[in-house]
């Protein structure tokens, strides 16, 4: 058998040594998330996280999510340092409405041919979630898979764990009617919605991702790439006087307000209290897309909704202005069955 003849992992498609150098360049970027509670060392076979020593009934709370069709504007682009700092804020918002704090991020990244470069910058992105986030990456994976992924294509999920003491867990038991819904600014799309705000923007709208977007000063990528945003700078000082709460995702706000509801209790929102953004409207005109279908599909410039009395919405407003992001008081809990109802007759 001649040496060309020969097989081994590499001809196979997977290149350990790109893996080597790849993690040889991430090591330091993930090592600047360690917090308090991180144990172990980059590259070891688990992640470790002591739980706070002063938590006294300690309830974990875990998540995970992917990105979704976001990275493929990011590919598009071939922009990919901001697409990890979505994950992890994604995965942050979702064990925060039950009231947890992050303590630790895992990630998961695969390619049909791992690139260094690209590599790299999403996991800066991530450990830039996770500093802001104050959690600490402590493991994941990076897989190489010829034949299931075809550069330059990638996926990217996240596994989260946070931590939250057990008579503080936030959920329906605590919504009471008469209670105020307020709804926290989102920073553009969010993660949800792309596969047909990418189809309408191709296909409708006739743009590219280096195209300016109509009414947008920036093009289709930085319209479409705008950071998914963390609530939890703003709402982790208020935690204690939240009753409810539904981050905006898939389903948009129908589809997740009523999660946070009881089933005597409904919601009414009212669509007058804030202006839908122009990205949305754009979308909706090209694409021709019924309103209800857009509250479904999209956050419609509401990323969070925390349900609260008055005396907590006004600290939870007092703290996004300090923070810059905008708020509104978009609706009211009232009897009825768990529904979630959305009143248009302004328009």
């Amino acid at each position: 058998m001649t040496d060309s003849e020969r097989l081994d992992y590499a001809a196979a498609g997977v290149d350990i040594g790109r893996s080597d150098a790849v993690k040889r360049r991430i090591r330091a970027v993930v090592e600047s998330t360690f917090t308090a509670g991180a144990r172990g060392s980059f590259g070891g076979f688990g992640g470790m996280f002591r739980i706070p020593a002063e938590a006294k009934r300690p309830v974990l709370v875990a998540s995970a999510d992917g990105v979704g069709t976001k990275l493929r504007v990011a590919i598009e682009a071939n922009r990919h340092g901001t697409v990890g700092h979505d994950l992890v804020n994604h995965c942050v918002n979702d064990i925060l409405v039950q009231g947890a704090v992050p303590l630790f991020f895992l990630d998961y990244f695969a390619a049909g041919t791992l690139v260094p470069e690209v590599v790299e910058s999403v996991v800066t992105g991530i450990a830039a979630g996770c500093r802001e986030n104050g959690c600490s990456l402590v493991g994941g994976e990076t897989a190489e898979m010829p034949g299931i992924y075809t550069p330059p294509d990638y996926d990217l999920a996240g596994f989260i764990v946070g931590c939250v003491e057990e008579d503080a867990i936030i959920g329906a038991d605590r919504v009471e009617e008469g209670d105020v819904l307020v709804g926290l600014a989102s920073n553009g799309m969010h993660t949800n919605g792309y596969s047909l705000a990418r189809r309408v923007v191709s296909e409708r709208m006739g743009l590219g991702v280096n195209d300016p977007f109509p009414g947008e000063a920036g093009s289709v990528a930085d319209v479409l790439l705008r950071v998914h945003r963390s609530y939890l700078p703003i709402l982790k000082p208020v935690l204690g006087r939240i009753h409810g709460m539904a981050h905006i995702t898939g389903g948009g706000l129908p589809g997740n307000v009523n999660r946070a509801l009881p089933d005597t209790l409904d919601a009414l929102i009212d669509s007058s209290r804030w202006e839908i953004p122009n990205l949305f409207r754009q979308i909706e005109q090209a694409g021709q897309i019924a309103r209800a279908e857009m509250y479904r599909t999209f956050n419609m410039g509401i990323g969070m909704v925390v349900i609260t009395d008055e005396g907590g919405a006004s600290a939870i407003e007092a703290g996004a202005a300090s923070a810059h992001i905008g708020t509104y008081r978009i609706g009211r809990v009232v009897r009825g069955t768990g529904q979630v109802h959305i009143s248009e007759e302004h328009e």
